[in-house]
């Protein structure tokens, strides 16, 4: 790679020799070697970003070192870092740069502070927003050199969501605060407003009231943005700002506000094409002493008389207050913007690679846009919604941090543990905090009124995904998932259930998706975070490769009445059973099922290998059971059961394979639950491979050793915890 400064710190950067262009896609857009190596390109341009990161990274401490002996820019004695682009303010200026290529306007820009703290602002509501604010939220850690402040305006669901994400990401130099977007609704609701974003899609309006009256500038983006640069470049832009210039926006390119799209378009007012507000930088202090509030309404009331709804929610009334003000705007080059819907004129912002700084998917198409340059687009999008997030918690080395709690807490019980203990990674995933996504997908479900509904619990891998189907068929009911996935395996996940009639069907299914670290498989932590969202009083503690008899769900419903589980401390049992047949003809009762279980067509559950798992169940005394009956608590005992959702959670330090629900089962007879088997309930285990857990267990003697000294240390736990009762779990494994 070669990279060459101008005069005034500009950067061209080669591969190879030559310019990184857009020229191969020109030339050849539907090529068939192009086609064929698209996967490898999208591959590839995440170690190609990094490389250019990390020359520009060594380019900017030059350029420093040499202005350092140079004339001093600077206004006092603070740290700068300076952006390589000049805009302009100026329309004529701009028109030339667009048709003489962004590349020619270059000079220094005003300094932005190394640590200064820039504000973004972005409006979020719902399950879909959610997971598009997550990609560009990493399009911008990926490039930012300075800390971030985040101000989201969410609803429930998405705050919900967002909060749990950051609090478990845990990047540096980065602040979120939540807005109640629901209690804004009554400020915009009297506009009609007939664009796919609804009532969310106007509250960008509101800012000047919503934010802080103390924060003066902030950066306002859709969700549907990707950074394809350092967003300091962009805060930058606000020292240009002159006069009574508020607003800085990028001109909207396509033909929309010129009124000629069809006959009878009829669009709200503008100056020239208009301006698109994907991206917005907004001076608050100054809008606020210019009583925005007022002008916006005002305007919109007076062409609300005529337009009688809006299109394109605010970008309509932002454009109606600048034809009558058009001083109000700081008109940004193009490429802070670039809009990708079909038909615009978004290809005469950019000649190479090195022009894109913001990507706009701001067409309901979103990446099946027709653009001739889109498979690239649609590659760099891919690179960050694939990329690992949590190479994103990286330091701003030199910038102080606030003081977080929760990363406190953590680093004081990492330093606890012993790294020469050969145990060490078995102790430290007990404090291991996964980044995680709740509710990945949309989730619609109303418990039942009369208080006995039930949620089935489960964790899964990417292995298992082929199960969600049969299980979505078996139970109708609510169902609470977490899915252990890389960020590029929640895609592909993503991708499936889409395309999936069975799931899009169901809305009462909870994905929860947590994202992998470390080397071990955390089962307890995945079935905690779906036991801890469930919206029902009761939950099936399940397994992914268990599928419950047809009708299991309505009769546990009634098994809830009828053993009086609200008041009394039950853990009901589902007796387990297992096949080795990947084809299976599913009993469709108790009758037919003891008949293939005569037949070695079935077989209780482990039998052949651990049968102290499920013994306890007593499968003879099951096989002419009309009524439920009481069983005690063995050593090792592991059912799957039926309880309260406040039943105690499981122990994390149990990780990959062994007695994860062993440890879980004796704390609930520790806390004295009843163990009552059902008769008519059952579940059958499909068979599968191995998982690479139960296969490290098998081959890797200190993983053994690590899990007895795990066992003995949790029964140590409940004798401290539990007192005197927990003596006979000790007494029971010795006997064992």
């Amino acid at each position: 790679m070669d990279v060459g400064i101008g005069v005034f710190g500009c950067l061209s950067i080669y591969l190879y020799g030559k310019p990184v262009s857009l020229s191969p896609l020109e030339s050849q857009p539907h090529s068939p070697r192009y086609t064929a190596s698209s996967q490898r390109d999208r591959e590839s341009l995440e170690v190609r970003m990094r490389e250019v990161e990390e020359e520009n990274r060594a380019l900017r401490k030059q350029l420093s070192l040499a202005q350092s002996r140079g004339p001093s820019h600077h206004r006092g004695n603070h740290s700068k870092t300076y952006s390589m682009e000049e805009g302009t303010g100026d329309s004529e200026s701009l028109r030339a740069g667009i048709v003489a290529g962004n590349s020619s306007e270059c000079g220094q820009q005003p300094a932005v502070e190394k640590c200064e703290t820039i504000h973004v602002a972005i409006v979020c509501a719902g399950y879909n927003a959610s997971r598009d604010v997550v990609t560009l939220v990493k399009s911008v850690l990926f490039h930012r050199r300075n800390p971030l402040h985040f101000h989201l305006i969410a609803d429930a669901i998405a705050k919900q969501i967002l909060a749990t994400l950051f609090q478990t990401w845990m990047v540096p130099a980065v602040r979120i605060d939540f807005y109640d977007a629901d209690e804004l609704k009554s400020e915009v609701s009297w506009i009609p407003n007939k664009h796919y974003s609804g009532i969310y899609g106007l509250m960008k309006l509101v800012l000047t009231k919503t934010l802080p009256s103390n924060l003066e500038r902030v950066i306002v983006l859709d969700t549907d943005i990707t950074f394809a640069t350092d967003i300091a470049e962009l805060w930058a832009v606000f020292h240009k700002f002159k006069g009574q210039q508020v607003l800085g926006l990028v001109e909207n390119q396509s033909d929309w506000y010129l009124g000629n799209l069809w006959k009878n378009h009829r669009p709200w007012p503008a100056l020239g094409r208009g301006y698109n507000t994907g991206v917005i930088l907004l001076l608050l202090d100054k809008l606020r002493k210019m009583k925005w509030e007022q002008m916006w309404r005002l305007t919109a009331e007076r062409e609300l008389m005529s337009m009688l709804s809006t299109s394109l929610a605010d970008q309509d009334i932002f454009n109606a207050v600048i034809k009558q003000n058009p001083f109000l705007v700081y008109q940004l080059p193009c490429f802070w913007n670039v809009q990708l819907s079909d038909h615009t004129r978004s290809e005469q912002c950019y000649r190479d690679v090195s022009d894109l700084k913001v990507i706009h998917w701001n067409s309901p198409k979103k990446l099946r846009v027709k653009n001739k340059h889109v498979e690239f687009f649609r590659n760099l999008y891919l690179t960050f919604l694939e990329y690992d997030g949590n190479l994103l918690r990286r330091e701003l080395f030199g910038c102080p941090s606030e003081a977080d709690i929760n990363s406190e807490n953590l680093q004081k019980q990492l330093s606890e543990l012993d790294e020469d203990d050969l145990c060490y990674e078995f102790r430290r995933e007990r404090f291991t905090v996964h980044r995680t996504h709740l509710y990945f997908l949309h989730y619609e479900y109303e418990p039942a009124s009369d208080n006995t509904d039930v949620t089935l619990v489960a964790q899964l891998s990417m292995d298992r995904l082929q199960m969600l189907e049969a299980i979505c068929k078996h139970w109708e009911g609510p169902i609470s998932l977490a899915l252990y996935l890389s960020d590029a395996e929640a895609q592909q996940f993503l991708r499936y259930a889409q395309g999936s009639e069975v799931l899009m069907s169901r809305h009462n299914v909870g994905y929860h998706i947590v994202y992998k670290e470390g080397q071990f498989y955390p089962v307890n932590l995945l079935r905690n975070v779906a036991m801890k969202h469930i919206s029902t009083p009761y939950m099936f503690l399940s397994d992914i490769d268990f599928l419950p008899m047809y009708g299991l769900y309505e009769y546990l419903r009634k098994s809830v009445i009828q053993l009086d589980l609200a008041n009394t401390k039950k853990a009901l049992i589902v007796p387990a059973f297992e096949t080795l047949r990947y084809r299976l003809s599913f009993p469709k009762s108790k009758a037919e099922l003891l008949s293939m279980l005569d037949m070695g067509t079935l077989f209780t559950f482990r039998y052949h290998v651990w049968t102290k798992g499920h013994a306890p169940t007593n499968f003879a005394k099951w096989r002419t059971a009309t009524t439920p009956y009481r069983v005690e608590w063995e050593a090792d005992f592991e059912p799957y059961v039926v309880v309260r959702k406040d039943c105690p959670e499981y122990d994390r330090r149990f990780v990959g394979f062994g007695w994860n629900k062993v440890a879980h089962i004796m704390e609930l007879d520790a806390q004295e639950y009843e163990f009552t088997v059902l008769p008519n309930a059952y579940m059958i285990h499909m068979p599968h491979a191995p998982s690479f857990d139960i296969t490290k267990f098998r081959s890797n003697k200190q993983y053994r050793i690590c899990l007895k000294t795990l066992k003995e240390e949790f029964q140590q736990d409940m004798s401290r915890h539990y007192g005197f009762a927990a003596l006979k779990y000790l007494t029971a494994e010795n006997n064992s």
